[in-house]
């Protein structure tokens, strides 16, 4: 598909945690987006320190049914053009990004169950991914692993919960690295999940996203219990993707 220069308009922005912000960005021009769930759309923005023009990704976390809007979640990162510049966006304010573009998205292997792994806002896509499966009339048994720090770090909770009453064939867990007191959850990183409730990958499609530790640990993690396909999308310090 095509990369295009969109204009949108800030529709609405929601603090998800103390550094962790959810926009929407309604589409004026053109009016509709065609993306493969796990895409991402790219800004161009000066560089806070040289004022020279840097790009930033940022993957989509809606759904491509939501074609007239796109959604993104993404964390402050010190010093980060990107979220810097994100964050600096007020409700009304108008933009412009290109898209969609990256090789990390949902393919069509009915064959196989889904297995997500992210990392802090590495669930964008994925919740994009997540989504959509579950508007399918046949939705892919999926299973999702979602590892933060500590309590302050949590959102959507109430979203995944949903949708797995919604489909009894999808099961979220979210495991706190660094839990504070009182926490009843999974406790650990991801990888323990992987390695504690992940038997065989014979019949799994997987799909990684977050820091670059956790991509390629968890990938020696499940190619020790077997060949299966596995999609990787790298975030930097959780600013924003690389397109691999």
């Amino acid at each position: 598909m095509p990369i295009e220069t969109f204009t949108a308009q800030v529709e609405s922005i929601e603090n998800l945690t103390h550094d962790v912000r959810r926009l929407d960005l309604r589409l004026i021009e053109p009016k509709t987006i065609t993306f493969k769930p796990g895409q991402f759309i790219s800004f161009e923005m000066p560089h806070p320190q040289t004022g020279r023009l840097v790009t930033r990704a940022y993957s989509i976390a809606s759904q491509p049914s939501q074609s007239g809007v796109v959604t993104l979640i993404f964390n402050l990162v010190q010093d980060g053009p990107g979220s810097g510049f994100l964050f600096h966006l007020q409700v009304g304010d108008k933009t412009h990004f290109k898209g969609p573009a990256g090789h990390f998205y949902l393919r069509d292997e009915p064959t196989r169950e889904l297995l997500f792994v992210a990392s802090g806002t590495g669930i964008a896509p994925i919740r994009s991914m997540l989504l959509a499966n579950a508007e399918r009339s046949d939705p892919r048994p999926a299973t999702l692993f979602w590892g933060l720090r500590s309590q302050r770090d949590l959102y959507d909770q109430e979203e995944l919960a949903e949708l797995s009453r919604q489909n009894p064939t999808f099961t979220a867990i979210t495991t706190l690295s660094r839990p504070d007191p009182g926490w009843s959850g999974e406790s650990g990183r991801v990888l323990r999940l992987i390695e504690e409730r992940i038997a065989s990958v014979k019949d799994l499609a997987v799909y990684l996203c977050g820091n670059s530790a956790m991509i390629a640990d968890a990938t020696v993690l499940l190619q020790k219990k077997g060949l299966c396909p596995i999609y990787r999308e790298k975030y930097y310090d959780g600013e924003e993707g690389d397109g691999s």
